[in-house]
């Protein structure tokens, strides 16, 4: 990158950073909050690079955790559910719950919302929207837990702070940690937090390093290299 052609800002950001150390969680949260200085609250991305092929079944790592420290976004919710369980996703504070006519409507284009519940009695009319909701990684999916008859939890733990992660392609896992807002504790309990669930879903297939590397960065902050080791050992 041409550091002449990056604003004042970057160039000052830039300059904080060895490129080629992997620096303590504590240090890097740090570093992440010092260089998030954009004019809106920046969210804090954990990257962490893996040692698995997702296009074998059986390495793909795919699942959710609930950040203790909650994620500091508003977060909708869409539910698939008729009767009495719709009624339960309406208490428990679903931002838009229905069957057939939900379905139509995202056909038409309704897309307000960040993560879909279903029951498993209505995942047929679900499964419609595949070639919408798929390529967004919005399907519903038990292991996520989000198709289940307990729409009332699965509701309540996404908007008190559950992500949802999928290893890409690449073998990258990307997700949202907090907010640049957030105090450096928060933010580490919610790093570990999700590199600790990633540890437990190592597949068996796996062989050689399973983490390989960890960064982590503002929305227009560097990406700082994290020392793995020390994520749930500070």
């Amino acid at each position: 990158m041409n550091m002449a052609k990056l604003g004042k800002r970057l160039r000052a950001n830039n300059e904080k950073i060895d490129r080629n150390k992997d620096y303590s969680l504590s240090e890097a949260v740090a570093l992440v909050k010092e260089c998030a200085t954009a004019k809106f609250d920046e969210t804090v991305e954990l990257a962490v690079n893996l040692g698995v092929d997702p296009r074998h079944a059986d390495q793909m790592v795919r699942g959710s955790v609930s950040l203790p420290k909650g994620t500091g976004k508003v977060v909708r919710v869409a539910v698939f559910a008729k009767g009495e369980k719709a009624a339960e996703a309406e208490a428990a504070g679903a931002d838009i719950v229905g069957a057939e006519d939900l379905m139509e409507k995202i056909q038409e284009g309704f897309m307000d919302f960040d993560r879909v519940v279903a029951t498993p009695d209505v995942m047929g009319i679900v499964g419609r929207l595949g070639k919408v909701l798929g390529p967004r990684g919005l399907m519903p999916n038990p292991k996520l837990g989000t198709v289940t008859f307990d729409v009332s939890k699965a509701v309540t733990d996404i908007k008190a702070g559950q992500v949802a992660f999928r290893v890409e392609k690449n073998g990258i896992v990307h997700a949202g940690v907090g907010k640049a807002s957030f105090s450096a504790e928060d933010l580490q309990e919610n790093v570990t937090a999700l590199v600790e669930q990633l540890r437990k879903m190592k597949p068996s297939a796996v062989k050689g390093t399973y983490m390989k590397r960890c960064c982590v960065s503002s929305t227009m902050g560097p990406g700082v290299k994290v020392d793995l080791t020390t994520i749930g050992a500070e």
